[in-house]
């Protein structure tokens, strides 16, 4: 995705308010760091990758 396009998308971004319990948190937390991503991109990436999936298995 070129540049342009990946700044519009953060532009656009809407904020959700979002609870867990404290051992979810926790297991997203170290996943994240695993990963080499911040907690709200961990969440984001996961969200991202479940709806991609689904709409792989509508089609």
């Amino acid at each position: 995705m070129k540049e342009e396009e990946l700044e519009k998308r953060n532009i656009a971004k809407k904020q959700i308010p979002l609870r867990v319990s404290p051992a979810l948190y926790a297991e997203l937390m170290k996943w994240a760091e695993d990963d080499f991503r911040s907690l709200n991109g961990q969440i984001e990436y996961l969200l991202t990758e479940c709806v991609r999936r689904r709409k792989g298995k509508e089609e």
